[in-house]
C-alpha cells in the first residue's frame, strides 16, 4: 500500500509544537512518525487492524465495507489511527482543518505515552509492521501451495478461538518444551542484525525440521492422547498448537493468529484507560498550550462530539478521561486514604481539602500498571457513579423502551465489571486432553453468573472438533446445575448434570 504521504510544512512544525508540549507535562514515548492519507485509505487502514500490509482475508474486506458506509451515512467518522509500534505510526486524516490536526497530535501523543509505558503492553512486539508484513507473505504461500478456500476456511476456524487467550502469557515467556528449542531461540536473538521477519522465517525452517524429526521417531504412535503437564489453561491455541494433530502449515497458521491476538490484546483489556488518558491530554494541551482564542469554539464542539454519551453504551473516552479527572481531583485534596474514607460527617467530606496536590503523580502511577478491570474496581466510586448518572437498564417488552433497572451503586459496578472481564466472551479452560480416557478434548466454562449461548458454543465447538479431530466435552452452569455437553461433530448433546450445593450445603431444586 503507497496511500499515505508524510506531512510537512505546516503540520510537521505543529507536530514539533505539540510534541514538546506533551514532552513538557512529562510523556514519554517512542518517536512519532504522522502520515497524511484520505479518508477511503483510512478506512482500508482500520480495517486492516492498522497494519498496511496483512493476510488476505474477507474478514477485512466486511470490515471497510462497514466503516466506509458509516462515513458515506453519516454514523462515523474516524479521525485518526495510531499504531503500537517503534517507531509509533499515526494516520492524520487530510480534510481535518487545522485545530482537528492539533487535537489528533495531541491525542496520538497521550496513546504512545500509554503504549510505552503501560505494564500490559510491556511485552508487546514492537516490530510489528515487520511481523505483520512476514505473516501475510507466509500465509499467501500457504494459499498458493493449499488453496486460497482451504488456508481461508481453516482462518476462520481458528479467528473463533482467538478471543480465549490467557492474560497471564503477557506477562511470561513459555518455558520452551526442548534443549533444541530452546538454542533456536538464542540462536536468533534479539541482538542479531537479521531483520525480524527473516528470524522469523529462519524460525519457522527450525521448527519445521524439529516437527520433521519428532515425525520420524514415533511413526508408528497413533495420535497423542495424554494428559498435558501444563493442564489447565486457558490458552486454546497455544494447546492445540502442541498437541493437536496437525498438518505443518496448520500449525504455522495458529502460531501466527496466536501471535497477532496477544498483540491486540492489551488494546482490548485497556480500552477506558487508553482512550481516557488520551482524551485527558489533547484536552489538557488545548486548552492550557496549544489551542489559540480562534480555536476555543471548534475543540470545544469536537472535544463535545467525543465525550458524548450514548444511550446504548457507556463510552470509553467519557468514562476514561473523567475517572482520570477524579482521580486527580481526589489526589490533589487529600480525599484518600483512612482517615477520609472512615469519615461520617458528610459537609467534613464535602469539603475536605489538604492541599495534598498528588493527583498529577498520582495519575501517572495509575497509567503505569491497571487495566481497565483494575482502574473501575479500584477507582470507580460511588460518588463518581452519581455525579455521572449512570445507572443500568433493561429492556421492558410491555412498553417497549429501554427502562431504568436499578440504580445501586455495587449493581452498577458489577455489571460493568461483568461487561470487561474476558470483554463479554466466555471463559474457557482446557482441563484434559483424554477425557473418557478415548482422546477426547474436555473443557471448562468458568462461570461467572452468565449462562453460555448454546448456539454459539456449539458451532465454536465443531471447529475445535475439526482441529482436535476427537470429540469436544465442555462441563459448564445451567439453570443451578452442573451440566456436561458432548459434541461429536454432528450435533451437541447434554450427557451429564447434578444440581449445584446451595451456601448452606444443600442440594439446589430437583436432582
Amino acid at each position: 500500500m503507497n496511500r499515505t504521504k508524510p506531512i510537512e510544512g505546516e503540520l510537521l512544525e505543529l507536530k514539533e509544537e505539540i510534541e514538546v508540549y506533551a514532552r513538557d507535562y512529562g510523556l514519554d514515548f517512542y518517536p512519532v512518525i504522522f502520515e497524511m492519507c484520505d479518508y477511503d485509505t483510512v478506512n482500508i487502514l482500520a480495517a486492516l487492524g492498522g497494519f498496511p500490509n496483512r493476510y488476505p482475508h474477507w474478514r477485512f474486506g466486511m470490515d471497510y465495507d462497514q466503516m466506509y458506509k458509516g462515513y458515506a451515512y453519516g454514523l462515523q467518522k474516524i479521525y485518526e489511527m495510531v499504531v503500537n509500534t517503534n517507531p509509533c505510526y499515526a494516520y492524520l486524516l487530510s480534510v481535518n482543518n487545522i485545530v482537528d490536526q492539533k487535537i489528533v497530535m495531541a491525542h496520538v501523543y497521550g496513546h504512545a505515552d500509554f503504549f510505552k509505558n503501560n505494564a500490559w503492553f510491556r511485552s508487546t512486539n514492537k516490530n510489528m509492521m515487520d511481523l505483520m508484513a512476514n505473516h501475510g507473505t507466509k500465509i499467501r504461500r500457504y494459499m498458493d501451495l493449499y488453496g486460497q478456500n482451504k488456508v481461508e476456511d481453516f482462518i476462520d476456524k481458528v479467528l473463533s478461538i482467538d478471543n480465549l487467550l490467557d492474560i497471564d502469557a503477557l506477562f511470561y515467556n513459555r518455558v520452551v518444551s526442548s534443549k533444541k528449542e530452546e538454542n533456536i531461540e538464542h540462536s536468533f536473538s534479539d541482538d542479531s542484525d537479521l531483520s525480524i521477519s527473516l528470524k522469523s522465517f529462519m524460525k519457522s525452517k527450525e521448527r519445521d525440521e524439529l516437527k520433521k524429526e519428532a515425525k520420524t521417531a514415533h511413526k508408528s504412535a497413533d495420535i497423542k492422547r495424554v494428559e498435558s503437564k501444563n493442564l489447565p489453561t486457558k490458552d486454546i491455541m497455544l494447546f492445540l498448537l502442541e498437541n493437536a494433530p496437525l498438518e505443518d502449515w496448520e500449525s504455522d497458521v495458529i502460531g501466527i493468529l496466536r501471535e497477532e491476538a496477544y498483540y491486540y490484546l492489551p488494546q482490548r483489556l485497556t480500552k477506558i484507560m487508553n482512550e481516557g488518558w488520551a482524551s485527558y491530554w489533547h484536552s489538557t494541551i488545548m486548552t492550557q498550550k496549544a489551542a489559540k482564542p480562534a480555536d476555543i469554539v471548534h475543540f470545544a464542539d469536537h472535544h463535545a462530539g467525543v465525550m458524548a454519551m450514548s444511550k446504548q453504551r457507556l463510552n470509553p473516552y467519557k468514562i476514561g478521561i473523567e475517572l482520570f479527572r477524579d482521580i486527580e481531583f481526589r489526589w490533589d485534596t487529600g480525599r484518600f486514604g483512612y482517615e477520609y474514607n472512615n469519615c461520617e460527617d458528610m459537609n467534613v467530606r464535602e469539603n475536605w481539602d489538604t492541599k495534598a496536590m498528588l493527583g498529577r503523580k498520582k495519575i501517572f502511577e495509575v497509567r503505569q500498571s491497571h487495566n481497565d478491570i483494575s482502574f473501575i474496581d479500584e477507582f470507580f466510586t460511588q460518588e463518581f457513579c452519581e455525579r455521572m448518572q449512570i445507572f443500568t437498564y433493561k429492556y421492558n417488552p410491555r412498553t417497549g423502551r429501554n427502562e431504568i433497572a436499578s440504580r445501586d451503586f455495587q449493581a452498577i459496578k458489577q455489571k460493568l465489571l461483568n461487561q470487561l472481564t474476558n470483554f463479554g466472551s466466555p471463559m474457557i479452560e482446557v482441563i484434559s486432553s483424554n477425557d473418557n480416557n478415548r482422546g477426547e478434548l474436555l473443557l471448562r466454562h468458568i462461570y461467572m453468573g452468565v449462562g453460555l449461548d448454546l448456539g454459539y458454543a456449539t458451532e465454536t465447538m465443531r471447529n475445535l472438533y475439526y482441529l482436535w479431530k476427537r470429540p469436544i466435552n465442555l462441563l459448564t452452569i445451567d439453570e443451578n446445575h452442573e451440566v456436561k455437553y458432548h459434541f461429536d461433530g454432528k450435533e451437541l448433546k447434554q450427557v451429564e448434570g447434578r444440581p449445584l450445593p446451595n451456601p448452606q450445603g444443600n442440594l439446589a431444586g430437583n436432582a
